[in-house]
C-alpha cells in the first residue's frame, strides 16, 4: 500500500471538493451520493411533510428521489426496499427544464391576485399530475382551475383511478413538492398557499392507499402556516427533520473524498479502512469513518493537524471548523462545510506549500469568509429580506443592543427596500410581519439568522459575520473572497 502523501492528500481536498454549488444546480450522482442515518426517515413514502432550512438537503433529496437508480441506492443504504416501487412525480420545484405540470411563481401570483384560493389551486395542480386529459388539454391554468372547481366529483374519481392504477402496478405514487419559499412574495398568502397544500396533502393520505404527498418545506414556513383543518394533527406526526450531525459532516467528507476519481482517492480509501466496492467506481466508507468521532478525528487530524495554532489554546481542529460553520439553530450547511475545506486546501497550496500538513490551520481559518460568502448566496434567494436587514449592520460590531439595530433599520429604510425587493421577485418569501422591528428580530432568530444574549441583546453566528463586515472582539476576521 502507497501512503498518500501531503501533496496527494492536498490534491484530492482542492480537486474533490471544487468549487462551491448550488442547490439548483447541483445534482446528485451515482458515485457521490451520501446517505446520512439520520436522513433516512425524510425519503420514507409515508412521511408527508420534511422540514430543514437552506442547505441542508430538500432540493437535493428532491431531485435524488426522482431519479430510480439513486432511488435504488437510498433503498440499500437505508434497508428500505419500499423505495423501489415508487413512481415520483413533482408537484411544485424550481427545475423547469422538462415540461412541468405545475404553474411558477408568477403565475400563483397572478391566481391569487386573481382571487384563486389554495383549495381550488392545489386540486388542479394534482389533476395535472396525475395526467387527467381534461385539465391537461386545457390551455392555461386559470381554465384548468376554473374546470376542477366547477368538476369537483371529477376530483374524487381520479384520485381513485389513481389509487387504482398504483394498486395494480404494486407502487406507491409519490408527488414531490420543494422550493415552497417561492410561492408567493407575501408571506401572509405564502402561509396560505402552503396551508392548502398541507390540506391537500392529507386528503391523499386518508383517501387513497397508495397516492402520497412529499413536501419539502422551511421549519418557520411550516409552523407559520395555518393548520385549522379536520385531521391537521396527523401531519405533524407524518412530519421529520432534516440535520446534520458532526459525525454526518466529517461522514459526507470522507465519502466525497473516497469516491473522487483518480489515485489520490485510491491512496486515501487504502489508508481509511476496508471501504467496500459497489460496483461502477462507488465505494462505501468503513463504519467507523461514518459514525466514530474517536475515528474520524484521527484521520481529519491527519489532514489539518490536532489544533487551529500551535497548541489546544485556540481550539481542536475536529470541533473548532464545524462550530464556526453553525447559524443560530446550531446547524452547519454541508455545502459551506465542504467549500470551507476546498478552499483551506487551495490556500494552503497557494500560501503554505511547504507546511508539513494538507491543510494549514490559518488557511482554514481564513476559508471561514468564502464559506460565509456561500452561505449567505444561499439566505438570499430564500430569504432577501434577512440579507438586507443583516446588510444594514455593516461595520458594527456584536453583540448589539436590539435598540440600536432598530434605529439602523429605521434610519436605512429597510422595510421600504424589502418591499421594493419583494415587488422584483426576488428574494423568496417576505417576513411576517415587515412593520415590526421585534418581530423582525424575532424571526431572524426563529430562522438561525441571529441569535440572542439575553431579551435586548443581539449576537451574528460567524457564518453571517464574516459575510457582512461585522466585527466581533476576539473573533475570526474577515478575509478577502
Amino acid at each position: 500500500m502507497n501512503e498518500p502523501t501531503v501533496h496527494d492528500y492536498r490534491t484530492l481536498l482542492t480537486q474533490a471538493l471544487g468549487a462551491p454549488t448550488d442547490a439548483d444546480t447541483e445534482a446528485p450522482d451515482f458515485h457521490t451520493l451520501f446517505t446520512p442515518s439520520s436522513h433516512r426517515l425524510a425519503l420514507d413514502p409515508d412521511a408527508t411533510v420534511v422540514r430543514g432550512f437552506r442547505g441542508t438537503g430538500k432540493t437535493y433529496w428532491a431531485k435524488a428521489l426522482t431519479d430510480p437508480e439513486l432511488r435504488g441506492v437510498a433503498a440499500d443504504a437505508y434497508m428500505m426496499p419500499r423505495l423501489r416501487r415508487i413512481e415520483v412525480r413533482t408537484g411544485f420545484g424550481t427545475d423547469r427544464s422538462n415540461e412541468p405540470a405545475f404553474p411558477d411563481k408568477r403565475t400563483i401570483r397572478g391566481l391569487v391576485d386573481a382571487g384563486v384560493r389554495p383549495d381550488e389551486l392545489w386540486p388542479a395542480v394534482v389533476l395535472n399530475v396525475l395526467d387527467s386529459p381534461e385539465v391537461r388539454q386545457l390551455p392555461d391554468w386559470t381554465e384548468r382551475v376554473r374546470w376542477t372547481r366547477e368538476n369537483f366529483e371529477a376530483y374524487g374519481h381520479a384520485l381513485q383511478q389513481a389509487d387504482a392504477d398504483s394498486r395494480r402496478k404494486k407502487e406507491t405514487l409519490v408527488l414531490l413538492f420543494d422550493g415552497l419559499e417561492h410561492l408567493h412574495p407575501d408571506r401572509r398568502q405564502a402561509d396560505l398557499l402552503l396551508s392548502g397544500l398541507f390540506q391537500t396533502a392529507l386528503e391523499l393520505r386518508l383517501t387513497t392507499g397508495t397516492l402520497r404527498a412529499k413536501i419539502f418545506v422551511r421549519p418557520d414556513m411550516y409552523a407559520s402556516a395555518p393548520k385549522e383543518f379536520a385531521d391537521a394533527s396527523k401531519l405533524g406526526a407524518n412530519a421529520t427533520d432534516l440535520f446534520w450531525s458532526r459525525e454526518n459532516l466529517y461522514g459526507l467528507l470522507f465519502h466525497k473524498l473516497g469516491n473522487h476519481e483518480g489515485p489520490e482517492a485510491k491512496k486515501f480509501r487504502e489508508a481509511t479502512g476496508d471501504w467496500r466496492a459497489e460496483g461502477d467506481g462507488r465505494y462505501l466508507p468503513p463504519v467507523a469513518l461514518l459514525a466514530d468521532q474517536e475515528r474520524q478525528e484521527e484521520v481529519f487530524t491527519t489532514l489539518a493537524g490536532p489544533f487551529m495554532g500551535k497548541d489546544r489554546r485556540k481550539g481542536h481542529t475536529y470541533t473548532w471548523v464545524p462550530n464556526h460553520l453553525q447559524d443560530g439553530k446550531g446547524q452547519a450547511s454541508p455545502r459551506t462545510w465542504l467549500s470551507t475545506l476546498g478552499k483551506a486546501a487551495r490556500i494552503t497550496g497557494e500560501q503554505f506549500a511547504g507546511h508539513p500538513l494538507p491543510l494549514h490551520y490559518e488557511a482554514i481559518s481564513a476559508s471561514l469568509s468564502t464559506a460565509a460568502s456561500v452561505r449567505v448566496a444561499e439566505l438570499k434567494d430564500d430569504l432577501g429580506w434577512a440579507a438586507l436587514a443583516i446588510e444594514q449592520l455593516e461595520g458594527g460590531q456584536v453583540p448589539m443592543q436590539a435598540s440600536a439595530v432598530h434605529y439602523v433599520w429605521r434610519t436605512g429604510s429597510l422595510a421600504s427596500k424589502v418591499r421594493a425587493l419583494l415587488e422584483s421577485e426576488k428574494g423568496g418569501s417576505g417576513p411576517r410581519d415587515l412593520d415590526d422591528p421585534a418581530a423582525l428580530v424575532q424571526e431572524l432568530h426563529d430562522i438561525g439568522v441571529v441569535t440572542k444574549r439575553g431579551p435586548d441583546t443581539i449576537d451574528l453566528p460567524d457564518i453571517y459575520r464574516l459575510a457582512f463586515d461585522i466585527s466581533r472582539r476576539g473573533g475570526v476576521p474577515r478575509m478577502p473572497v
